[in-house]
């Protein structure tokens, strides 16, 4: 399987940017991480398809929005009020099943290349 990620860029803070995810194939869990300068990848959301439960760090709950997307293996991740800390580097990730260790990199296997986001203030 494999992940092409879409979206990010650059927004003020209180904006907003979408990202989007496609799959090449089928996968139990989709999601993102972040990764700020001299920071360790962190979790930012993710979404069981089967359940469609939804998982989302403390960071950014109430702020982004992850669903499943209109077309095919796809997620998108609705970024609002966006602050100076969410500046980072996005990943898409994907397992074929769901981890009780959801948040943790080590988990993921399947990674999509970066894309940028930039928050200024």
């Amino acid at each position: 399987v494999q992940l092409q990620a879409s979206g990010g860029g650059l927004a003020q803070t209180g904006g907003y940017l979408r990202l989007s995810c496609a799959a090449s194939g089928r996968t139990g869990v989709m999601g993102w991480f972040r990764q700020a300068p001299g920071k360790e990848r962190e979790f930012v959301a993710i979404i069981r398809w089967s359940m469609g439960r939804i998982y989302y760090a403390d960071a950014v709950k109430g702020r982004f929005s992850i669903a499943k997307g209109s077309a095919g293996l796809t997620i998108d991740l609705q970024m609002d009020n966006l602050r100076p800390e969410d500046t980072a580097v996005y990943y898409c990730v994907a397992r074929l099943s769901y981890s009780l260790a959801y948040y943790d990199p080590e988990q993921y296997g399947i990674w999509g290349q970066g894309t940028q986001v930039t928050v200024s203030s």
